[in-house]
């Protein structure tokens, strides 16, 4: 195998630098961000033992609710 560059080739770095030049000051909000009108999620991993007990999100809502109507409320 003949590892010397091809003639001609530039490095990666060369080619690139032109291509991803962006100019952030001429940039737009993105117009769909805040469109969701449905439920927002927020995404939490259980770990395996909690999740082999509550298998559905539903089931994991409900305790958690249970757990804070039976707390203290702080004011």
């Amino acid at each position: 195998m003949n590892n010397s560059p091809v003639e001609g080739q530039q490095s990666s770095i060369d080619e690139l630098l032109h291509e991803y030049s962006f100019d952030y000051q001429k940039a737009k909000p993105n117009r769909f961000a805040n469109r969701s009108e449905g439920k927002r999620l927020n995404i939490v991993v259980l770990d395996e033992d909690v999740a082999r007990v509550f298998t559905t999100p539903e089931a994991v809502n409900k305790v958690l609710r249970a757990l804070i109507e039976s707390m203290p409320q702080s004011t």
